[in-house]
């Protein structure tokens, strides 16, 4: 029983110490602010706000330079067909033609033979003072020569430029004869055409103004067509 009342005084005079702990304040501490701690880490970063009004357009900046050529577009259709364009089909026509005779004998080898009479000469192409026929439009021409021949032996040819075209060989028989060749061909631009003597001492031709004539001939066939084209669009 004295053990019990001696817990129970105990109690009493813990209690006791405890309540005058508590109704005894203490000294008040130093007055201010404390220093500053340091920064926390940073939050998360919050949900984006509404987008503004937009701004005043600025003014432009200068020209750029030029793109690379873009690729070739695809064929356009056909056109309409043009009206008609006057026809000058006969002032177009391209002209040439000559014949010639001779009023000399025996005219030497090796050499243009220079027919000196001119019978007709379409165009001025056939030059008196050489003998020779100059080209003036590509295309292919006729050539033909019939000559008289008495008291000796004729050969004679066409040439083209140098070269020898069409050969005939006559023999005289004591009489007057005629000897006679043809051809065509064709021609560029200045080239030139003539008769010839291709053998020495064969040069048998003649000139007979009471009996016969020598004659040399040519006249355009037809013209080039490229070069009818070209003239076509030069008139267009």
């Amino acid at each position: 029983m004295w053990a019990v009342l001696r817990v129970v005084c105990l109690l009493y005079c813990v209690r006791g110490q405890l309540t005058e702990g508590r109704t005894k304040a203490g000294p008040p501490g130093p007055g201010g602010v404390g220093p500053r701690g340091q920064r926390g880490e940073g939050g998360a970063r919050g949900p984006g706000g509404k987008r503004g009004p937009g701004g005043e357009g600025g003014a432009g900046g200068p020209t750029g330079l030029p793109g690379p050529a873009g690729g070739r577009g695809e064929k356009g259709q056909r056109g309409r067909r043009g009206a008609a364009g006057a026809c000058r089909c006969g002032s177009l026509a391209p002209r040439s033609a000559f014949s010639v005779s001779i009023s000399g004998s025996f005219p030497p080898e090796d050499t243009p033979i220079r027919f000196d009479k001119v019978l007709l000469d379409e165009g001025g192409h056939y030059d008196l003072r050489t003998g020779k026929f100059v080209c003036p439009f590509p295309g292919v021409y006729y050539f033909s020569y019939d000559i008289a021949l008495a008291d000796r032996h004729l050969a004679i040819g066409l040439v083209h430029n140098g070269e020898f075209r069409v050969k005939t060989f006559d023999a005289n028989t004591g009489n007057h004869d005629m000897a006679s060749g043809s051809t065509a061909v064709f021609l560029n631009p200045e080239d030139e055409v003539w008769l010839e003597i291709f053998f020495r001492q064969q040069n048998g031709l003649v000139s007979d103004q009471t009996r016969t004539d020598s004659l040399f001939s040519g006249f355009l066939l037809y013209a080039d067509t490229a070069y009818l084209d070209a003239l076509a669009e030069d008139y267009a």
